[in-house]
């Protein structure tokens, strides 16, 4: 299940806005970049590590610089590095780097969350803060996202730098190149100019990355789970040459491939999270694969039960009961037991393999570093 923390009662009041502003027909009121010499929006935010920031908490410093992004998006995720250099440049020269997400989680589709292992809830902010190691606040805006609306947050990546009277002086990009040789390094020639008491010479800019996930994309996130849900289930037997195949993987793909039975009450519970990982990944270099250890005599219960979970991937009923057969063509590490699951990467070496229950997380984890977070691993 997708992890969300999220103040319910301020997300049933936007829902309710956003859905009524829908229901009337009323056009969502356009996202426009605050102009420069405007004062900085106060704001009121939880922040990953628990506390909560307002604006007045940056006073001291000579520049803010206040960026908007985010967990998922592949291109916020290949300026992280920069980030955490840029902060550390700067944290002794007078500069706060404060680092906001706009996107409201329930807007998300999981389809968008194919370069990631965590979505945009608060709850996975700190996971990235903790698997990353920001040392700056990363601050939340996705249940009102009045924040993100105030500055005009178009995409993430999008910086916005303000001066020691916190009037803007600068919007726009990082720098102008996402994964090649960087040529204009926007924000740290704001920074500089701002601290040597000089105009910014380029003071806008354009930016790019992932659009900003304002609330009123919920209904998309939610037709898209009932596209999916509408998909059909199969089941095809399958014998130990045929799994020799799939294990030895000559495909191109990363292949998750789950052993389970419907008798294994644990390897149903967790058919939904396998679902969930296959419609993260699947339009990229990545297939799900079920074998089911039951017999196939009981082939309409499992398919039943596929269809329930909206098992669409490529699924398997192991055509004899004989395990060992079954294990020396799959993994002859597997002791037996199920739910059995296994990553393999093309060419046939196994990148993990459990033999209970998942961690859906450390699976996510290593499928993502595997097909790469940005878009230059495409």
């Amino acid at each position: 299940m997708r992890q969300q923390t999220t103040t319910w009662l301020g997300v049933w009041i936007v829902y309710s806005l956003v859905l009524g502003g829908l229901a009337s027909g009323a056009a969502p009121k356009p996202v426009v970049p605050l102009e420069l010499g405007a004062p900085a929006p106060d704001f009121v935010l939880p922040g990953a590590d628990g506390k909560t920031y307002r604006l007045s908490d940056f006073s001291a410093a000579k520049v803010l610089v206040i960026v908007f992004t985010c967990n998922h998006c592949p291109t916020a995720q290949a300026y992280e590095d920069r980030l955490i250099q840029l902060h550390a440049d700067f944290q002794n020269r007078g500069v706060a780097l404060v680092a906001i997400s706009p996107n409201d989680p329930l807007a998300v589709r999981l389809d968008e969350l194919g370069y990631t292992d965590v979505n945009d809830s608060l709850d996975d902010m700190k996971i990235r803060v903790r698997d990353r190691g920001f040392v700056f606040p990363y601050l939340y805006d996705g249940d009102t996202q009045v924040t993100s609306r105030a500055c005009g947050a178009l995409a993430t990546p999008h910086v916005f730098i303000f001066d020691a009277q916190r009037k803007l002086r600068y919007q726009g990009r990082i720098d102008d190149s996402e994964a090649g040789v960087v040529k204009s390094h926007d924000t740290r020639t704001a920074i500089e100019a701002l601290l040597a008491g000089r105009p910014v010479p380029a003071a806008t800019t354009r930016v790019f990355g992932c659009s900003t996930k304002w609330s009123d994309k919920r209904p998309s996130a939610v037709e898209s789970l009932a596209k999916w849900d509408a998909e059909e289930a199969s089941v095809q037997t399958i014998d130990a040459v045929g799994v020799g195949k799939l294990a030895r993987n000559d495909s191109p793909n990363l292949r998750l491939i789950n052993v389970w039975a419907t008798w294994c009450a644990p390897c149903v519970r967790e058919l939904p999270e396998l679902v969930t990982i296959n419609r993260m990944y699947r339009k990229r270099k990545f297939e799900l694969i079920t074998i089911s250890l039951d017999d196939p005599k009981e082939r309409d219960a499992v398919l039943n039960c596929l269809r329930e979970n909206h098992v669409s991937s490529a699924n398997y009923i192991f055509e004899s009961d004989n395990r060992d057969q079954l294990a020396e063509a799959l993994d002859k590490q597997w002791p037996g037991p199920v739910p059995y699951t296994i990553l393999v990467a093309p060419g046939g070496k196994i990148l993990y393999r459990k033999h209970d229950s998942i961690d859906p997380l450390e699976v996510k984890k290593i499928i993502a570093d595997t097909l790469g977070r940005t878009y230059a691993s495409r």
